[in-house]
């Protein structure tokens, strides 16, 4: 039986059942948490979550204010998320490495009660509140210099109660604020309930990745991003399993690092860093045998990457597709059975629909935009009531993705619809090109836009070339060649120009408006 919300008691709280329950079935002594300083175990956590939780109450926050992380991963960033939820707050977190102009717009979307930092973010937090109208209690993590209006997290949590009970929450009370990429615009915050995440779990993490108590999760993106953090700080919490949190940047050294050390059985992955380890140079002397699987969400997952990862490592790739507005993810393999190519098929408890401009469902086989119906869609976007109405209806959103389905329901990504590119009157789909450079040996990244040139929209590709491989003219032209002898002809980019990287954003997605506004210097083909 697929849970419904109505399954779900009306009086409901994540906190509660993903982390106090593990207390009272016995389950207080097992690991919840692999960090830097060793393992916490289930009691260790609530016991942090409840000293927060009263901390968070001392400064004011009331059910429905906003609690804004700015946090490096580490337990006390999952115990002050936790918290929030306990005494009926919202959380909302964002990347460690933004520039204070983008702290200055989240301080005043939020309006944040409190917002918790560390050493990485505080200078440019404090920055961001010089430059906003916004005035949060500011607690400070680490061992730092304080301002008149700053408190030390660590001593306040210290002389806090390790006792606390929960705000009576309902499952429908708002809760979780996961905000989009902000690719296309300023990021704006979808607006999720209590009982988004309960189903979601068990629709795809119990459902699809048969989430145990034996699982030991290491997420590759860092936690403020909803898709590592459910999967790594949460979801395990539901069966007794156990997430690794660490502070640092990921790179594959030290995803290789972590997997020797601790021997995870699930790595939560995107496909930019899968690029980056099977192109390491000691890729092939890596030992993953520990993985059970490996997720792989963010971004297209290429096919030709595919493979090659299975090949160098031998592990499965359980690939899918989840946005902000859904929750979590909603469509994906199984375990076991992926099908190279596709996003595999819908995931329990969601419903789709294939439509083309005038909302009325295409054929199996053909493109259109996916609608995609299911208790975890968002409220709306806060704040955004005309972008909500264009985007929601009920619990229908409208993603803006282009897929097809074959008759065994398994479901091809083609791209934004508005990323497509009328050139030569003929609409191009830029990650069908996108996907079909990556097939070529030399190159490891790539990117395709449109240009304007003398009125009319051109093709420009972006290629990260492997090492070894050099940027030539002679290169560019062949690239150009190869697109042409496996596509329709008028596919192939009109431009190549080769660069050291491809800007992304926090969250590791394309961005595919910085790269339309950058000057790229490199050999281009006429």
């Amino acid at each position: 039986m697929v849970l419904r919300v109505e399954h779900i008691p009306e009086r409901f709280n994540v906190t509660t059942w993903f982390l106090d329950r593990n207390l009272d079935i016995g389950r207080g002594a097992r690991t919840a948490l692999v960090g830097e300083s060793g393992h916490t175990t289930y009691a260790e956590l609530a016991a942090l979550t409840n000293r927060v939780g009263n901390v968070l109450r001392e400064c004011g926050v009331q059910p429905g204010n906003r609690v804004l992380l700015a946090l490096s991963d580490g337990v006390e960033f999952v115990a002050t998320w936790l918290a929030t939820l306990k005494i009926g707050a919202v959380t909302a977190e964002v990347y460690t490495y933004l520039p204070a102009r983008d702290y200055t717009y989240y301080l005043g979307y939020t309006e944040a009660t409190v917002v918790v930092v560390d050493e990485v973010t505080l200078d440019r937090v404090r920055d961001a509140m010089a430059q906003s109208s916004v005035r949060p209690h500011l607690l400070v993590l680490g061992d730092v210099e304080l301002r008149p209006g700053e408190h030390h997290f660590d001593t306040l949590v210290s002389q806090a109660d390790d006792v606390l009970d929960a705000t009576p929450t309902s499952r429908d009370d708002m809760a979780i604020w996961k905000f989009t990429t902000g690719s296309t615009g300023a990021p704006k915050a979808c607006v999720h309930p209590m009982s988004s995440p309960r189903l979601n779990f068990e629709w795809y993490g119990r459902g699809v990745l048969g989430l145990n108590e034996d699982d030991l999760v290491l997420p590759v993106p860092k936690l403020f991003f909803g898709y590592p953090r459910d999967l790594a700080a949460l979801y395990p919490f539901a069966v007794g399993g156990a997430g690794i949190v660490f502070p640092q940047r990921t790179t594959p050294d030290r995803v290789f690092e972590l997997v020797h050390r601790h021997r995870p059985t699930i790595l939560v992955n995107v496909p930019t860093m899968m690029s980056a380890m099977v192109n390491h140079p000691a890729a092939a002397d890596q030992d993953l045998a520990c993985l059970r699987l490996c997720t792989s969400a963010g971004e297209a997952l290429p096919a030709e990457l595919h493979r090659r990862w299975t090949r160098t490592f031998g592990v499965g790739i359980v690939d899918g597709i989840g946005s902000s507005e859904a929750y979590h993810i909603y469509i994906s393999h199984r375990p076991g059975r992926s099908r190279v190519g596709s996003l595999g098929q819908l995931v329990p408890g969601y419903r789709a629909r294939i439509v083309d401009g005038e909302g009325n469902p295409v054929p199996d086989g053909q493109v259109g935009v996916l609608e995609l119906s299911g208790a975890t869609v968002a409220r709306g976007y806060w704040g955004d009531a005309e972008r909500t109405a264009r985007t929601f209806s009920a619990d229908t959103v409208r993603t803006g993705d282009l897929f097809s389905r074959d008759r065994e329901g398994f479901f091809r990504y083609h791209g934004r619809a508005d990323d497509l590119l009328k050139v030569g009157g003929v609409w191009v789909a830029p990650s069908e090109v996108e996907h079909c450079l990556l097939d070529h040996p030399d190159v490891v990244d790539c990117a395709v836009v449109g240009r304007q040139v003398e009125g009319l929209t051109s093709t420009h590709a972006y290629v990260v070339l492997r090492d070894g491989a050099t940027a030539s003219t002679a290169l560019a032209a062949g690239l150009q060649a190869f697109v042409r002898s496996r596509l329709s002809p008028h596919k192939y980019p009109r431009a190549v120009s080769f660069v050291g990287e491809l800007p992304r954003t926090a969250a590791g997605k394309l961005d595919r408006r910085a790269l339309r506004e950058r000057d790229t210097e490199g050999s281009e083909a006429p």
